[in-house]
């Protein structure tokens, strides 16, 4: 079955049906956060607008000290890019079509992307390597390129029909 995203005003799962059960991934608030925030520079990406870790903190509600670490980690992962001085603000590196999910929670989420431990003895490594291969080996692969496959640009589109962002004309 397919992996799909629910986003929620505090929370983002990463939601997968394994044999008709729920399986919930909770993703970390720096995760959460940068996604977020992602999105409010996306929105504005048209405009050449740079905008304050100050306004993105008021606008969704969070800490602007625990922001300012999100943002250093996406532009360390070259994500956004920042001008100084009146007038300054962060703005996106690239077009919102060309930023998946999974490169803000990559740069975000380390721990998320990690190989899994090895969960049993070396006495039966071929347990290990068949748990590896078919169970996590494709869990890792569905996320990905679940997570790949959502632009930012996809984000913000979905954001525009929540929040009457489109005007439609007859």
């Amino acid at each position: 079955d397919k992996i799909s995203f629910i986003l929620y005003v505090k929370h983002i799962y990463i939601l997968s049906y394994i044999h008709q059960e729920a399986f919930f991934m909770r993703i970390s608030t720096k995760g959460r956060y940068g996604l977020a925030a992602m999105i409010v520079l996306g929105q504005s990406y048209n405009s050449g607008e740079h905008i304050t870790i100050i306004s993105i903190s008021e606008r969704l509600g969070i800490s602007k000290i625990y922001l300012e670490q999100v943002f250093s980690q996406l532009k360390q992962a070259g994500l956004i890019t920042s001008i100084k001085g009146a007038g300054g603000g962060y703005y996106l590196a690239y077009d919102p079509q060309e930023i998946t999910v999974f490169d803000i929670l990559s740069a975000t989420e380390a721990s998320l992307f990690e190989k899994t431990e090895e969960s049993v003895s070396k006495h039966y490594e071929s347990i290990e390597k068949t748990m590896q291969n078919l169970v996590w080996g494709e869990l890792d692969k569905s996320i990905q390129s679940t997570l790949k496959s959502i632009t930012l640009k996809d984000l913000i589109n979905q954001t525009g029909k929540y929040t009457g962002g489109y005007m439609y004309y007859i």
